[in-house]
C-alpha cells in the first residue's frame, strides 16, 4: 500500500483535534460511534483452521502445524468464547452509554473472523457516521496488542473505501486505569483470603501474574523509541507496575499479616524455539514453586481482558493440571469480562475523548499513565516486519 507524503506526515485518517499528533488530546471531539475492535475467533470446527490461517497470514506456516494448535480449540468444540465475550461487552458498553445519555452507538469488528472489522466501519458509515473512536480489547503496548489494531484501522478503513468518509481515532491504552484493576485487585484479594482461611500462610502463597509471551525483539520495540524501558520494553514495564500496585493493595486481605510472594510469568508462547520470547513460563515456575516451599499459586491472567482460550486452555486447562502435578492448591482470578468497574472505565475513556479531559486529570494507578492518546513515533514497531502505516500515531 502507498500512503502519499502529505499523509505520513500527520496522523493517518485522524479527527483534526489528533491529526497533528497531541500526545493527549485535550479539546472535545464530536465522536458519532464507536468502534469495538478485538482478535475474533472460530464458532464451529470448520472455522478452525481458517481462522489460523487468517492469524498466522504471511508467516507460511503448513496447516499440519496449525492443527497442532487447533486442538486446543477442538477441545471446546471448535468454539472460541471471545466472540460471545465481545456480544457481551457490546451489549454492557450499549447499556452503559445509554444510562450516561452520550447517545453513541457501538459496532464490533474483529482482525482474523467475522465480523471483520472493515465490515463494522462499512456498516457505521452507511449508518451516517463520520468521526468514529476506536475501543481495542487490549491493554498494554507491543505490536500485536497495540500497533496491529492501529494498522488494522487503516487497513478497515481503505478497505471500505472511506478514505475520504470517516475519520477514526482510538482511546488510549487502558493497563493502569482504575476500571481495568479494580477487577484483578479483588479477584487477588478473594483468592489470598480463601487460601489463609485453609491454613495456608501468606509466606506459602505464590501469586504469578500471567500475561502472553512475545518475542523478545518486539517486547524491546513496544514503547516509544525515546525512553528506555529495559530488556522487556514498554510491554513487561506496564505488567510489573500494575502487579506492583495490586499487590501494594493487598493489605488486610492478608489475615496477620506477612508478605506473599508474587512474579511475572507468560504464556502461550508460540514461534521457531530459536526464537527469544519472553520468559519464564508459567508451567516452569509453578513446577518449581514446591522446592521453594509453596502450597498454594494463585495465577492472575493479567494480560487479558476476558476468559478467551489463552485463558481457558493455557491457564484453567495446562497450568492447572501442572499445579496439580506439583502438589498445589491452585486458584485462577477472574479476567475483567462485563465487570462493572471495567465497563464504566472503558466508557469514562470514550467521555475523555467526547470531553477532551486534560491529562493531568486522567485517572490512572501507576507512575506510568496516563498512556498517549496518540503513539508516539517509533511505538510498537514489528521487529520482523517493520513499519506499516498505522492509525492514531505519529508516522516513524
Amino acid at each position: 500500500m502507498t500512503v502519499p507524503e502529505a499523509l505520513a506526515r500527520t496522523v493517518l485518517y485522524a479527527s483534526e483535534a489528533a491529526a497533528s499528533g497531541p500526545a493527549h488530546v485535550e479539546v472535545p471531539v464530536a465522536y458519532d460511534a464507536v468502534v469495538l475492535a478485538s482478535f475474533g475467533g472460530p464458532e464451529g470446527q470448520d472455522d478452525v483452521i481458517p481462522f489460523l490461517r487468517n492469524v498466522t497470514r504471511g508467516r507460511g506456516i503448513p496447516d499440519e502445524r496449525l492443527e497442532e494448535v487447533a486442538h486446543h480449540y477442538r477441545h471446546f468444540g471448535g468454539v472460541s468464547p471471545i466472540n460471545e465475550q465481545n456480544r457481551a461487552l457490546k451489549a454492557a458498553l450499549h447499556a452503559e452509554i445509554a444510562r450516561r445519555g452520550l447517545g453513541l452507538p457501538v459496532y464490533w469488528g474483529n482482525r482474523n473472523w467475522g465480523p471483520y472489522l472493515h465490515e463494522a466501519f462499512a456498516q457505521a458509515a452507511a449508518d451516517g457516521h463520520r468521526t468514529l473512536l476506536v475501543l481495542a480489547t487490549s491493554a498494554y503496548s507491543s505490536y500485536s496488542s497495540d500497533r496491529q489494531y492501529r494498522e488494522d484501522i487503516v487497513d478497515a478503513i481503505e478497505q471500505a473505501g472511506l478514505q475520504e468518509a470517516v475519520t477514526a481515532d482510538k482511546v488510549r491504552l487502558f493497563f493502569d486505569h482504575p476500571g481495568f484493576v479494580a477487577p484483578f485487585e479483588e479477584g487477588v484479594q478473594a483468592a489470598v483470603r480463601t487460601l489463609v482461611a485453609e491454613g495456608i500462610a501468606p509466606a506459602e502463597i505464590a501469586v504469578l501474574f500471567a500475561t502472553h509471551s512475545i518475542p523478545t525483539g518486539d517486547a524491546q520495540k513496544s514503547g516509544p523509541r525515546d525512553k528506555e524501558w529495559g530488556p522487556g520494553g514498554a510491554y513487561a514495564a506496564q505488567h510489573l507496575a500494575v502487579a506492583e500496585y495490586v499487590m501494594a493493595g493487598l493489605g488486610d486481605a492478608v489475615e496477620g499479616g506477612g508478605a506473599v510472594p508474587w512474579e511475572l510469568v507468560y504464556q502461550s508462547r508460540s514461534g521457531p524455539p530459536t526464537q527469544p520470547w519472553l520468559e519464564p513460563d508459567v508451567n516452569d515456575v509453578i513446577a518449581a514453586l514446591p522446592a521453594r516451599g509453596m502450597r498454594a499459586v494463585v495465577v492472575v491472567p493479567l494480560g487479558f481482558v476476558s476468559d478467551h482460550m489463552e485463558v481457558l486452555w493455557d491457564l484453567d486447562t495446562e497450568a492447572s493440571e501442572t499445579a496439580e502435578e506439583a502438589g498445589l492448591r491452585f486458584i485462577r482470578t477472574p479476567t475483567p469480562g462485563t465487570h462493572p468497574a471495567f465497563v464504566a472505565g472503558l466508557v469514562d475513556l470514550v467521555e475523555e475523548r467526547l470531553h477532551g479531559i486534560p491529562a493531568a486529570e486522567r485517572p490512572h494507578v501507576t507512575a506510568l499513565g496516563p498512556w498517549y492518546d496518540v503513539a508516539r513515533p517509533g511505538d510498537c514497531e514489528n521487529a520482523r516486519l517493520g513499519f506499516r502505516p498505522a492509525a492514531a500515531g505519529i508516522a516513524p
